[in-house]
């Protein structure tokens, strides 16, 4: 299989005019803002591991790359959105896809965008991403995908056909020596759509999911397993566990009920404690509690409050009891 160097003009089915924008300074990203029509979205990922096959931390870090046939270039796994799918899941869904490999989002690196001939844009969103589980060994190459192979990173510098791709490549380089790569995603969530308090009789902290919310719940069943999520810590009102359950009977983890998280009973210094706590724990956990709360939880992680809708949440990728990086997306 030839290592071409493809000049960065035609890429896939968008028949790129090579126009490229890069983007990676801006270390808070929002993925709240409403669709652009003349926008095509899509997602990918810097699959990493630590080199001599992931057991020598300080040697340089090994990244996937695949060869397209039909294109004869070598690139990084990514791909166009499914109906109704976010960015982070269809990153994972594509690198799966792919390169046979789950993997673990974590921080998100420069968003590249490029003109197409049909006028639109494309703009491709990329994750720093380390393996759960799979083998390239065991990947069956087929007609889109025959090729996959872990390369040191200044080797997949020279490999890729596209500069757009050495500019993500050095980019998360850049993170990696920084050591921002190993950073841990820390979700803070707030409950999915819940029915009306003023319609509810009875205890309101058994006040439970909507149609809608019950369907946001199984959303992120997906989104939480894209950052690979072990620890979860929830207010036990009812809406909120069952904002977690979903993923957590999918992902077979243990919830950590807190009453000091409900709104009935939060208290400002107990709040900043659990948040703290989790914080420092360098777990890949989500907190899911109630809007009047989520002040104090942004408070303690000092944070603005985002005013997250229903469902909504934000991910902070901490290391060394500092935040690196920060996402927003929506419920």
């Amino acid at each position: 299989m030839p290592h071409s160097a493809v000049a960065d003009t035609f890429d896939s089915d968008d028949s790129d005019l090579g126009h490229v924008r890069h983007s990676s300074q801006n270390r808070e990203h929002d993925s709240a803002d409403k669709p652009d029509a003349d926008v095509v979205p899509a997602a990918g990922a810097v699959v990493w591991r630590d080199g001599k096959d992931g057991k020598d931390h300080r040697a340089e870090p090994h990244v996937v790359l695949i060869h397209r046939p039909r294109y004869d270039d070598w690139t990084l796994p990514k791909g166009k959105l499914d109906e109704g799918e976010c960015l982070p899941v269809a990153a994972a869904r594509e690198v799966a896809e792919e390169t046979g490999l789950t993997v673990r989002l974590g921080l998100r690196l420069g968003d590249v965008s490029y003109a197409m001939r049909n006028g639109q844009t494309k703009r491709v969103a990329y994750w720093a991403a380390d393996v759960r589980s799979g083998d390239t060994a065991s990947y069956r190459l087929n007609d889109e995908i025959d090729g996959v192979e872990w390369l040191a990173l200044s080797a997949a510098m020279k490999r890729v056909s596209y500069d757009r791709d050495r500019s993500v490549l050095t980019d998360f380089a850049e993170r990696h020596a920084a050591e921002e790569t190993r950073a841990r995603p820390l979700v803070v969530l707030r409950h999915a759509e819940a029915k009306k308090r003023t319609r509810w009789r009875g205890d309101d902290r058994r006040r439970t999911l909507t149609d809608t919310g019950l369907a946001q719940a199984e959303g992120l069943v997906a989104v939480l397993a894209a950052w690979g999520v072990k620890r979860v810590l929830t207010s036990d009102s009812a809406r909120c566990v069952q904002t977690v359950l979903p993923y957590t009977d999918e992902a077979d983890v243990d919830i950590a009920l807190h009453r000091r998280l409900t709104e009935e009973d939060a208290d400002r210094g107990e709040v900043r404690s659990i948040t703290r706590r989790l914080f420092a724990s360098h777990r890949r956990a989500v907190l899911c509690t109630h809007r009047p709360v989520l002040p104090w939880v942004f408070d303690a992680l000092g944070r603005d409050d985002p005013h997250l809708d229903p469902g909504g949440l934000v991910v902070l990728h901490r290391r060394d009891g500092r935040v690196v990086a920060s996402e927003r997306h929506l419920g």
